[in-house]
């Protein structure tokens, strides 16, 4: 999301103008690669801080303009959803107390938020995805309002053809489609860049594909979205799914997720890796380019390639290839992109520090990886990893060994070796891979979060249960509290003033008949499951009905004379019915003054939950 300069009104002359520039990045970035221009013999560390702002109430805050506009400072930026901010770090050389630099410099940018939102009643979380995201917030009224969002989602849907799908399933199962690209916006990462050696790239490329599995285990914070246990890293599945521009066909045809981990090994040069970008992606963003990339080479200025930058910017590969250029000199780096946010700054550091440790540690026997590992092994890691976390167990070097053994045995060994290799003070690298040797130990954020929220289940609504861990997830990150000592959640939490909404009270697990049912099938399940109210639906999903307790005693009162009669013969159609967003005072002012036992929940014309008279008595205050 990075380019802020689009085009947004694409002719035909511009697009073709377009990729010519984007043939031409590609032809320069060969000719400096091939003149020994871009930098080498020397590492430099940098990272991209997404976090998310809640209000007073612990529920997403609209205000990352405002915030922005207060901090004042060029390393912060807007993000896709406004309540998401990224902060840019600055490169450090690897060397020395470089992780204790980056840190430092990003406690002080952090903290510089948190006292312009203090100001405002704001808070700042670090977290994979807010526990108190719901479908409201990914509503078109929650992106930031920016033409550069606006022409993206235009483009994905265009491309795709129809609304976005997620289907996800965990331990509880989340499918629904939506009509904008909001949902990835769920998603708040801590991106790690490493700048690797030319001559070597390709090699480092794919020794970071064989370690992401293992790394995404230890790191994973993220198994809830919109209150269901999904994957550790829910991410993993809700980033690809949420911007898919694939088209269903009844063809068997493979085709390529803009979201990816690639399907095989890396070969040639990182020239190669960005040509198969361009011959298997279609170009979705474009902008004017003022200066030809080979041109400036010729008159010896370094280009920053803007069209195969924007290009890139684009493919979501999860270790993705970057070129840049820093102090008049080009480079190239990796950029980890499947790291969550949080749970706080030190865990971050850790989880950076681990990474570039096993990427300077690589044992020459993975120079050649296709000799040592199969593509597919590291791909099924990865996703191994996004499903079940530290509890996976990987293949690694033809055997099966738990992530907890493979970091342990093999990885926390080699990450040490790495980052002494790399002039990395002492006392830095056991600080910080201490954190993980505990981790691994311990528990992980993913874990944590799992833990608490069924335990909170069994005494608190949904809604409560992620109030409180939200709450107690930006109390452990003020003091800076590492994940793995972060105890048990207080149930015993005064949440209930916070939820202002139908949507956080409704229940979404709902019982429904269909109209053309046999009445008698419809009040026996009312009777079998002790409910008092049942939407009836019609045959498109659409609400049309309601049957109440009263329907089903008349029903009864007939005996067989009526035992052919459906469910539309009996249900009442005159409904009064609430949304999502409607605030629950009034929901209990209309069910009081009607003497109403429940409202259906809907949103235009589609029943998304149900409120009754037990749901809203613990709101009642009057």
């Amino acid at each position: 999301m990075g380019e802020k300069k689009i085009a947004l009104d694409v002719s035909e002359k511009s697009r073709i103008e377009f990729i010519r520039n984007l043939l031409d990045d590609v032809k320069a970035l060969e000719r400096m690669l091939d003149e020994g221009l871009v930098e080498k013999n020397i590492s430099r560390i940098g990272a991209e801080q997404e976090f998310c702002l809640v209000n007073s109430n612990w529920r997403p805050s609209k205000d990352a303009g405002i915030i922005i506009d207060a901090v004042n400072d060029p390393h912060f930026t807007t993000e896709l959803a406004r309540y998401n901010i990224e902060i840019n770090l600055d490169p450090f050389e690897l060397k020395d107390d470089c992780f204790t630099l980056l840190e430092t410099q990003l406690m002080e940018l952090l903290e510089k938020a948190r006292r312009c939102g203090d100001e405002r009643d704001i808070k700042t979380i670090l977290v994979g995805i807010l526990p108190t995201i719901s479908k409201v917030e990914l509503e078109m009224d929650y992106m930031t309002p920016n033409p550069r969002y606006a022409a993206l989602n235009d483009r994905m849907r265009e491309l795709r053809g129809d609304d976005f799908e997620l289907n996800i399933r965990g331990v509880d199962e989340l499918n629904i489609v939506h009509d904008s690209v909001l949902f990835e916006a769920c998603n708040t990462s801590f991106q790690m860049h490493l700048q690797i050696d030319p001559d070597d790239f390709i090699k480092s490329y794919n020794w970071s594909q064989a370690i992401a599995g293992p790394v995404l285990a230890l790191s994973s914070n993220s198994p809830l979205l919109l209150g269901r246990e999904l994957w550790s890293e829910t991410r993993i599945a809700l980033f690809q799914q949420s911007i898919d521009t694939r088209l269903s066909s009844y063809a068997l045809v493979e085709q390529q997720a803009r979201v990816t981990f690639g399907d095989k090994w890396a070969a040639g040069s990182i020239v190669d890796l960005f040509k198969n970008e361009i011959a298997r992606y279609k170009i979705i963003l474009d902008r004017e380019i003022e200066l030809n990339s080979l041109e400036q080479l010729d008159k010896g200025i370094i280009p920053k390639l803007p069209a195969l930058s924007l290009h890139n910017g684009t493919i979501y590969r999860w270790n993705r290839p970057c070129y840049g250029v820093g102090n008049g000199r080009p480079h190239v780096r990796i950029e980890n992109r499947y790291i969550p946010s949080g749970p706080t700054v030190i865990d971050e550091m850790a989880n950076f520090a681990f990474w570039v440790g096993l990427m300077k540690g690589r044992p020459s026997q993975f120079d050649d990886i296709e000799a040592v590992m199969d593509f597919r092994e590291a791909k099924d890691n990865f996703i191994k990893a996004a499903r079940t976390g530290k509890a996976s167990v990987m293949s690694w070097l033809g055997s099966l060994i738990s992530v907890r053994d493979l970091v342990s045995k093999e990885l926390l060994p080699m990450a040490y070796d790495g980052l002494l290799k790399s002039n990395i003070d002492q006392r830095d690298a056991d600080r910080l891979l201490q954190i993980i040797e505990k981790r691994n130990a311990g528990h992980t954020g993913a874990q944590w979060t799992t833990t608490n929220y069924r335990n909170l289940r069994k005494t608190l609504t949904r809604d409560d249960a992620l109030l409180a861990l939200t709450k107690t997830m930006h109390e452990n990150q003020v003091r800076e509290t590492p994940v793995h000592d972060w105890g048990p959640v207080n149930p015993n939490l005064e949440t209930h003033e916070s939820a202002s909404q139908v949507q956080h009270i409704m229940s979404t697990l709902l019982l429904t008949v269909r109209e053309t049912d046999l009445a008698e099938l419809a009040t026996s399940i009312m009777e079998w499951k002790g409910v008092h109210h049942v939407p009836v639906e019609d045959e498109d999903g659409n609400l049309c009905g309601l049957l109440t307790w009263t329907h089903l005693q008349r029903f009864k009162a007939q005996g067989n004379d009526h035992s052919d009669k459906l469910v539309k013969d009996i249900m009442t159609k005159s409904i009064e019915t609430t949304s999502p967003k409607t605030n629950i005072s009034d929901a209990i002012r209309v069910m009081k003054e009607r003497e109403f036992g429940c409202l259906p929940v809907v949103q235009g014309a589609h029943l998304v939950g149900i409120i009754t008279i037990k749901d809203v008595t613990a709101f009642d205050h009057d």
